[in-house]
């Protein structure tokens, strides 16, 4: 099994050395959303998040009460620190990872989320086998970077994506890993957030995309980040 790079390891050993923040807060809000959007018919008594980050989605799933029982994973320390302060009531175990191998027996869990972290990492096949080992469903949440607007050479940043998604290929990322998609929305980044960040011109933004995505969803991908999520499970069960 792949291991992953000392690079990554450093880039994200502090990466939550500042603990919560209101930007993840109020992402966290959105994207707990769509988790309980796509999942909420789903068996959910116990609830894997693979790469936990600082611990808003737990968090909020938590005060939804989307689960009986969650457990975290997470590749930083500052992260598990971070996570383990909040006192969430039905988390029962939050410990490192290495970012590559999931410590759980198979079939240990009734749904595994890893929301915004395909992006992050360097084997992104291997995290989504083994979160298929591991749990009956997969919730994927990723942003869609792959538009007109990304970049021609890739640059490592603090923020640390190193793979760019498309709802293609997205879709098709998953699908090659034996994982049939059960259900699958493209939302866009919630205006809370635009406002927090830029604004009356952030919320014009949030305004332009959202229409787009409504009228012209292909053509919006093309131009504009937007999240991508999707349920799946493995084709193997069949």
């Amino acid at each position: 099994m792949h291991e992953i790079s000392d690079v990554l390891k450093n880039n994200y050993r502090d990466y939550y050395k500042d603990g919560d923040s209101e930007w993840r807060r109020l992402s966290a809000v959105a994207k707990a959303n769509n988790i309980v959007a796509l999942c909420s018919n789903l068996p959910r008594s116990s609830v894997l998040e693979i790469g936990a980050g600082e611990g808003s989605i737990l968090k909020r799933l938590s005060e939804l009460k989307f689960a009986d029982k969650f457990y975290a994973l997470e590749i930083s320390p500052s992260g598990v620190e971070t996570i383990k302060k909040k006192n969430i009531p039905e988390l029962v175990e939050c410990k490192i990872f290495d970012g590559s191998h999931v410590p759980y027996e198979d079939k240990s869990f009734d749904i595994a989320i890893m929301s915004h972290v395909l992006e992050h990492v360097e084997f992104p096949r291997q995290l989504l086998h083994e979160a298929s080992r591991v749990a009956e469903y997969i919730f994927v949440e990723v942003p869609l970077e792959d538009t007109a607007r990304l970049p021609r050479d890739f640059i490592l940043d603090a923020v640390g994506h190193i793979n760019f998604f498309s709802p293609k290929t997205f879709r098709q990322l998953v699908q090659s890993c034996n994982l049939e998609i059960i259900d699958q929305i493209t939302t866009n980044i919630p205006k809370e957030a635009y406002i927090f960040q830029k604004g009356r011109k952030g919320l014009l933004t949030f305004y332009v995309k959202e229409a787009l995505i409504r009228i012209v969803p292909r053509i919006a991908t093309e131009i504009y980040t937007y999240h991508g999520a999707l349920v799946c499970r493995s084709n193997a069960r069949k």
